[in-house]
């Protein structure tokens, strides 16, 4: 392992924090809702300072800040000629685009499909419907039925298509299905001690094929046609959450390695932002769940019903992408993130498509809003696995 690699991982060392994330997340869970309850005004407050496009919040303001701490220790310990090195390592970037890509949205949406509408459909109601934005580029008349829906005048006089609810639901999970994890992936790949400049390779290669594939794979298999790929809101969650700490990250490291040295670099400056990943992570989950808080206490079956196949889905994609790395003879450090980016999705470009074409309102917006409320507890779940399991693999050479 190379001289930069093992100074990282001793920055990694997260000692009192990392023993007890655990506590720390289940406290923070609880503190966020009992925040939403307590002081709601606040959390509606927080929840509504977003960058929107097109009437739909991409970027939450408190959370994108959150995520600039979060990952900004993370970009600065980041060598660049060691991103070189990871971009031409063929086998990892393959796993990880062919488990994004030709696995993760069909079973995605197998697994929906049978637990909302076989399983769970009596109890969230084989009757019960939603009222959801008619298609984009359709006019039908009152009274048309369009696949499982039906045109109907809404309250306010506009036109709105009335489906099954648990399809509204099957909806937003396959939204969550196609959209793979950009940034937070960053955090859960740092956490697990996984190879840094694998992850950012990723990440960018991530990028770049939503923008190709994720409107004509969504289209399909939502069965409307074709899905308009949000380009705005992908460029804008894109900049927001990597491309600014990216950048912030590369500056700092280039100023204080020519200022001061890489040796005042790595066992003084690192030292002092390690703590900062995981207070950002914290404050996240509580600024999350205050802002979900009655959501979650309004409709504590609904969220239970579709957590159950978001969460199966995560541990089949990670446990389809940390065996195949096995199986590849991946090192641990490019094995870890390779099956965590698969099974982490990007949920704010969920959100935001699912409110453009859904609408706020709507079980599927509901769905990608359970799919956050779920992300980082069974992420940080799988970096414990990941740590325990680090002997299942070889080492990264020298």
């Amino acid at each position: 392992m190379t001289k930069v690699a093992v100074d990282s991982g001793k920055a990694k060392g997260l000692g009192f924090f990392e023993k007890y994330l655990t506590v720390w997340v289940l406290l923070c869970i609880g503190a966020g809702i009992a925040l939403g309850r307590v002081a709601p005004g606040a959390a509606r407050f927080l929840d509504g300072l977003a960058i929107a496009v097109n009437g739909a919040p991409v970027v939450s303001i408190p959370i994108a800040i959150c995520l600039f701490f979060m990952m900004f220790p993370i970009m600065v310990k980041i060598d660049f000629a060691e991103v070189l090195k990871a971009g031409r390592s063929a086998k990892p970037v393959g796993l990880t685009l062919f488990v994004n890509w030709a696995v993760k949205p069909f079973t995605m949406y197998v697994i929906a499909l049978f637990f909302l509408g076989f399983v769970f459909r009596g109890l969230i109601g084989a009757e019960a419907t939603d009222l959801v934005k008619m298609p984009l580029g359709l006019d039908l008349p009152v009274g048309a039925e369009y696949g499982s829906g039906q045109v109907i005048l809404g309250a306010d006089g506009i036109k709105m298509l009335q489906v099954p609810l648990w399809r509204s639901y099957l909806a937003g999970c396959i939204l969550l299905g196609i959209a793979p994890c950009t940034a937070m992936v960053l955090v859960w790949g740092f956490l697990a001690r996984g190879n840094d400049g694998h992850t950012l390779v990723m990440v960018a290669i991530n990028s770049l094929t939503m923008l190709l594939f994720y409107g004509p794979l969504g289209g399909w298999l939502l069965g409307v046609g074709k899905l308009p790929v949000p380009w705005q809101a992908l460029l804008l969650s894109i900049a927001s959450y990597v491309a600014l700490p990216l950048a912030a990250g590369f500056l700092t490291r280039k100023g204080i390695l020519r200022a001061k040295g890489e040796a005042w670099f790595n066992e003084r400056f690192m030292p002092l932002l390690t703590p900062i990943t995981i207070a950002a992570l914290l404050a996240t989950l509580v600024l999350l769940f205050s802002f979900k808080g009655d959501t979650i206490l309004a409709n504590p079956l609904t969220i239970l019903w579709i957590a159950i196949p978001l969460f199966i889905q995560t541990m089949l994609i990670f446990g389809l992408g940390y065996a195949l790395s096995r199986v590849l003879r991946l090192s641990y450090e490019d094995a870890a993130p390779s099956a965590m980016i698969g099974a982490s999705n990007h949920f704010e470009v969920a959100i935001a498509t699912a409110t453009m074409l859904f609408g706020l309102s709507s079980g599927a917006a509901l769905a990608t809003v359970v799919g956050v409320l779920i992300e980082v507890p069974v992420m940080l779940m799988l970096v414990k696995i990941c740590l325990r399991t680090r002997r299942w693999f070889k080492a990264a050479s020298a």
